[in-house]
């Protein structure tokens, strides 16, 4: 499914007109001025799935935050939104297909790492609740209560619900029964499965951060599937070569100059990869052989 078809940033006489006609002199940097036009980035045609790759610095993510601001998407974490973000924004020309979804949103790292802290906020929370009911269970299971008043009837009704229960199932009756323990992938995983939904566009900031290579095929399966069945369009900047080895993706690979239309088997970081583990095959064939 395609929302999006393409964006346009400004090239360089664009921006150096913009700077000549600037007064205001007490900043020192106008990012995202001079980012993305440094690169010879100046269109992306969009695909259904289209993945950015580059380095730290290489523009990802300013690429995504440009597009969330011009489309107004959703987002949770702040980013940095410089005094010239809205006036590079509003150079930036996008051509739509179809109406982006209001659903539609841009999900930053932080966004994962701040749901997985929450989540275990919250299961530490229960677990230290659950101790307490465990006491409890004990307590009003053997000791003696005698009702004085209207208001010791909720306390008498916890007792008996104690005398007539297992210690687990008083505690399972008190506590809250949707959340459970989960490791980081599998939060992170229970995260975009939350977040992304059928028919929208989603902006996704560097997703396999925090995952294991397990996790990150896990991701990428279900990121491919949510294009495929789901009528989702995806924007993801990535260093993993799972992700970038989603079929049928588009990749932008922003570490070439300039900006170039790549296969996941033509990146340089991909055939890093690929290179150290064919140095070491022998050692691969060797542990097969003692298996």
């Amino acid at each position: 499914m395609l929302y999006l078809e393409s964006i346009v940033f400004p090239d360089e006489d664009a921006e150096l007109r913009f700077r000549l006609g600037v007064t205001r002199t007490c900043y020192n940097t106008m990012y995202p001025f001079f980012t993305l036009s440094k690169l010879g980035l100046e269109r992306i045609d969009f695909a259904p799935v289209t993945l950015l790759h580059g380095g730290n610095g290489s523009g990802k993510t300013t690429v995504l935050n440009v597009i969330a601001e011009k489309l107004d998407l959703q987002r949770e974490a702040p980013f940095n939104r410089s005094n010239f973000f809205q006036d590079y924004v509003e150079l930036c020309n996008v051509r739509i297909e179809e109406t982006v979804p209001r659903k539609s949103r841009i999900v930053a790292s932080d966004d994962v790492f701040d749901f997985m802290l929450n989540l275990r906020s919250l299961n530490d929370g229960i677990d230290r609740q659950r101790v307490a009911l465990l006491e409890e269970h004990v307590t009003a299971k053997h000791s003696v209560f005698q009702v004085r008043s209207l208001q010791d009837y909720d306390e008498l009704r916890k007792r008996n619900s104690a005398r007539t229960k297992t210690q687990s199932a008083f505690v399972r009756e008190q506590l809250t029964d949707n959340v459970r323990e989960q490791s980081n992938g599998e939060s992170a995983g229970f995260f975009f499965q939350e977040r992304i939904r059928e028919d929208a566009l989603y902006l996704l900031d560097e997703p396999e951060n925090s995952l294991s290579p397990a996790n990150q095929m896990e991701l990428a399966k279900y990121l491919e599937d949510t294009a495929r069945y789901m009528g989702c369009q995806l924007v993801i900047s990535t260093h993993s070569p799972f992700l970038l080895a989603i079929r049928g993706a588009k990749i932008y690979d922003l570490d070439a100059r300039p900006v170039d239309i790549k296969k996941w088997t033509e990146l340089e970081n991909v055939r890093r990869y690929a290179a150290f583990f064919a140095e070491h095959r022998k050692e691969f064939e060797d542990k097969r052989g003692e298996d």
